[in-house]
């Protein structure tokens, strides 16, 4: 990300990184295993603790990566990739090795669909206590979404604001129960590896409704669905896998959708707006 070389702390990161990768390496003992692979907001170096494979995941200042540390402790390696160890200080992570080449981003439709449920209801075990929601965050989005829909010239016709402040204000008038949800599944986030045919990385830990992030599900290969029935062909692949209403998991495409078009817009994306726009028509 651009930032991390703009910003003096970041560069300064960017600089001790290699100091970096060594001393983890001296302290869990490690061997660099062949090449450093990125996101936007990691470096990944896939490496050898004695003979067991793993990835060394270093995190730029200012990304705590406590909450997400908690998420992979909680679920311990159930559906999601194992922490074998971490240093939140000095945002660092020990994980088990998957392979990067292979997601659900590739893996046809609905399949892929029907994964994502099947993983979002085996992540599905009691949550903490202290964990944030998706009736709390149903309840933020209602009462914003006007005001932010307002503020950028009403880009939608208010029909579809109308479903999407309904439907929010459905899932935060509900009993979220006390299942945990990964506010963060989608395809590109779902690898392969050894233990498990597909494994999920980077999750966010949440408490409610399992299919609160179908609609990403849905916006993110929507160019693959060219056919309205095709869209509602991944629906319900996912509904059935994941074992939950059809009538819920509407209220959630809805309110993520527009959520997440009213947030790019904000920001001046130009690609995933319409595909919002076109979930929010087909589900109102």
């Amino acid at each position: 990300m651009p930032r991390w070389w703009h910003d003096v702390a970041g560069r300064e990161w960017l600089d001790r990184l290699p100091g970096l990768v060594s001393a983890h390496c001296a302290r869990w003992g490690l061997v660099v295993d062949g090449p450093c692979r990125h996101g936007s907001n990691a470096l990944v170096v896939p490496v050898l603790q004695g003979s067991r494979p793993a990835v060394l995941r270093l995190s730029p200042p200012g990304d705590d990566i406590a909450g997400e540390v908690a998420a992979l402790a909680h679920w311990d390696g159930r559906g999601v990739v194992k922490l074998l160890a971490a240093d939140p200080a000095e945002g660092s992570m020990l994980l088990e090795r998957l392979d990067p080449s292979r997601s659900l981003a590739t893996t046809p439709l609905p399949e892929a669909a029907a994964t994502l449920g099947r993983l979002a209801r085996e992540l599905a075990v009691p949550a903490p206590e202290d964990v944030l929601s998706t009736s709390e965050i149903a309840a933020e989005e209602a009462a914003h979404f006007e005001r932010r829909w307002q503020a950028l010239h009403e880009p939608v016709p208010e029909v579809l604001l109308t479903a999407a402040t309904a439907a929010a204000r459905r899932r935060a008038d509900c009993d979220p129960g006390s299942s945990s949800v990964d506010g963060d599944l989608h395809y590109e986030q779902v690898l392969t590896g050894e233990r498990h045919r597909w494994t999920v990385v980077d999750p966010v830990l949440l408490c409610g409704d399992i299919e609160y992030d179908i609609g990403r599900a849905l916006w993110s290969r929507l160019d693959e669905m060219p056919e309205d029935r095709d869209v509602h062909r991944a629906v319900e692949a996912f509904v059935a896998a994941a074992g939950v209403p059809r009538s819920r998991a509407r209220d959630w495409v809805l309110v993520r959708s527009m959520s997440y078009l009213l947030w790019g817009l904000e920001r001046g994306l130009t690609e995933d707006p319409p595909r919002c726009h076109r979930l929010l028509e087909l589900f109102a």
